[in-house]
């Protein structure tokens, strides 16, 4: 995994490596975007998401779908996570943070990894429930694919909350 802002065409607007994954561990979804099952397109979903905090993300789904046809054509994604945002409507702009992943997906993940992302999930986002979520998630294990991103480089940018300078002029 590599962290690399060196494609971003606004290199002002650059969000450092500490707060990217910050982001990317306290974001509560994030968009897969892919190509479509035929590679005639793109297919972009919003997805809840568990990061391993290492190089993998888990996401969890129906074991058919658009979502699993896609990636069985082409496993390179993309997974966007956006932060904090504020239109600015005086300043003809908006104020935001984003952190965007180039990913491989994987599934057909052997049991063991699946029911730890499980186990992830449900510590991210039923914390006050584990006990009877691991009850649900063993109960419906056979009708769930989980989807590993392992995470090939990273991104982030920001445009940070200005004010208007002197003459117009965007100013920090």
């Amino acid at each position: 995994m590599q962290f690399n802002n060196s494609q971003l065409r606004r290199q002002d607007r650059l969000l450092d490596e500490k707060r990217a994954f910050q982001l990317l561990k306290e974001g509560t979804y994030g968009i897969l975007s892919m190509q479509d099952e035929n590679g005639e397109g793109a297919y972009g979903i919003p997805v809840n998401y568990v990061w391993d905090h290492g190089n993998s993300i888990y996401i969890h789904c129906a074991p058919v779908g658009r979502k699993l046809r896609c990636m069985d054509t082409c496993n390179k994604v993309s997974f966007c996570v956006v932060g904090h945002t504020e239109v600015r409507p005086d300043q003809f702009t908006t104020a935001y943070e984003s952190v965007v992943l180039r990913c491989s997906a994987y599934r057909t993940l052997h049991e063991a990894e699946r029911m730890s992302a499980l186990s992830l999930l449900i510590a991210r986002y039923c914390p006050g429930h584990k006990i009877a979520g691991m009850g649900y998630a063993e109960k419906n294990f056979l009708r769930t694919e989980i989807v590993r991103l392992d995470i090939e480089e990273i991104s982030a940018k920001t445009n940070p909350i200005f004010t208007a300078g002197a003459h117009g002029t965007e100013s920090r």
